[in-house]
């Protein structure tokens, strides 16, 4: 890899590549990863993966990139630009989760990697292939810094079915046991996670754990939340943080823009990326 020069109008920032699909509504993928880079100070790129027809209602229909093109972007930009930091998101089929996969393997052990498992949308429509689990299992996740789950991905990854907290500690277990350095257990899905006040996460690298919590907004419009999220933490991470301050931070930024989601079309709409300068 090599270093960007600074240019005339001073040195360029932290790089952060994100490997995930289009959502044409703008609200999650691709768009929100680049927003939420920009939001953070950092430079962000990006590795088209599918290319979805998505609204506030749903996606509408999702075209996978050929293993070629995904090749040819990541060669692309990391043999020319260098990455500081990688997030994956959205890889829809075996086939190119093998591909990301043997990518970000010749990266190296210094440019961490957040995997964010990408199982389904926020309206319910599948993302991964079912064939596709077990090479995100077993080829990815051992690759990832940090793996950042919701609880219907670690019941799609591990079979755990999360009940209560407790059960997020049998989760991050159940997700260290293939290779990620540090798994943050999203616990917004917890069963009546609307009757408390607080929205909880857990970070924890099977010897340490951290909670975060932060208040729980009465807002539905909470499109691109985990994609920001991860987004978020892979920009810290460049940033120079450790595991535990990017997630922290991360966990700041995303709560802010949760509060600030706005409606957007007939369904669910965004998180608000730019909600610290609005």
């Amino acid at each position: 890899m090599t270093d960007a020069a600074p240019g005339p109008g001073g040195t360029a920032p932290a790089r952060v590549l994100t490997v995930a699909g289009s959502d044409s509504g703008g609200g999650a993928g691709i768009q929100a990863d680049l927003k939420t880079m920009l939001a953070l100070g950092v430079h962000g790129m990006s590795v088209l993966t599918a290319v979805t027809a998505q609204n506030s209602l749903g996606v509408h229909g999702a075209w996978e990139l050929p293993e070629e093109a995904v090749r040819a972007q990541f060669d692309a930009v990391v043999g020319d630009i260098g990455v500081q930091a990688v997030k994956t998101g959205m890889l829809s089929s075996a086939a190119l989760a093998a591909t990301v996969a043997g990518l970000l393997g010749g990266l190296g052990p210094g440019v961490p990697v957040v995997v964010d498992p990408v199982g389904v949308s926020k309206h319910g429509d599948a993302l991964l292939a079912a064939e596709a689990v077990e090479t995100v299992r077993t080829r990815l996740l051992p690759l990832a810094t940090v793996a950042t789950p919701n609880l219907d991905e670690v019941t799609q990854l591990t079979g755990v079915t999360v009940q209560d907290e407790d059960g997020m500690r049998a989760a991050a277990e159940a997700v260290l046991r293939y290779g990620p350095r540090w798994v943050l257990i999203k616990g917004g899905h917890l069963p009546d996670a609307d009757r408390y006040a607080e929205a909880v996460d857990l970070l924890s690298d099977g010897r340490t754990e951290r909670w975060f919590r932060a208040p729980r907004y009465d807002n539905r419009h909470t499109h691109g939340t985990g994609c920001t999220l991860a987004s978020a933490i892979a920009s810290h991470l460049a940033l120079g943080h450790d595991v535990p301050e990017a997630v922290g931070l991360a966990k700041e930024y995303v709560t802010g823009a949760i509060a600030a989601g706005f409606p957007l079309g007939a369904g669910i709409g965004p998180v608000d990326h730019g909600w610290r300068t609005r």
